[in-house]
């Protein structure tokens, strides 16, 4: 029952990356930022960079550890990998290869392994199992991905 509900969060991610990929990426302006304060399109896309490399860690180390932490500073990320200064086209290929891995994980995850548990929290011990942050990583880039098309 387990790796059934995993299938089907790989496919929401597959679909999520092919529906987004073959929207009209040209018509948008991914340098604007509507405040100086908030993102543009393109830090947008490198927040889901940087969440797509912290999540894949922790899908890898649920495979052999538990009840590890392991959290990044959103902000700070986004500001130190100076995406607003990088090409939208390479941010999207970089953004689609690390999903790609992070599919290829869990497409081979042990079965045994998807109730492990890790803490995403920055300061209250949250544990969560392997399926609950697939399942939370694709609603997070789906949210994220509706304000770069909105």
């Amino acid at each position: 029952m387990m790796a059934f509900k995993m299938n089907d969060t790989i496919q929401l991610l597959k679909d999520t990356i092919d529906s987004f990929i073959n929207s009209d990426l040209d018509s948008i302006n991914w340098n604007y930022k509507p405040d100086p304060a908030k993102w543009s399109k393109k830090e947008i896309i490198g927040h889901l960079i940087d969440s797509a490399q912290i999540n894949l860690q922790r899908f890898v180390r649920c495979t052999y550890e538990e009840n590890f932490k392991l959290i990044y500073e959103q902000v700070e990320w986004v500001i130190a990998a100076h995406y607003q200064e990088a090409e939208a086209n390479e941010l999207l290929t970089l953004w689609r290869l690390l999903n790609q891995q992070i599919i290829r994980v869990w497409s081979y995850y042990p079965k045994e392994r998807l109730g492990a548990q890790c803490d995403n929290s920055k300061k209250e011990i949250s544990l969560h199992t392997v399926e609950w942050l697939a399942n939370d990583y694709v609603n997070h880039m789906k949210h994220h991905l509706k304000q770069i098309i909105a």
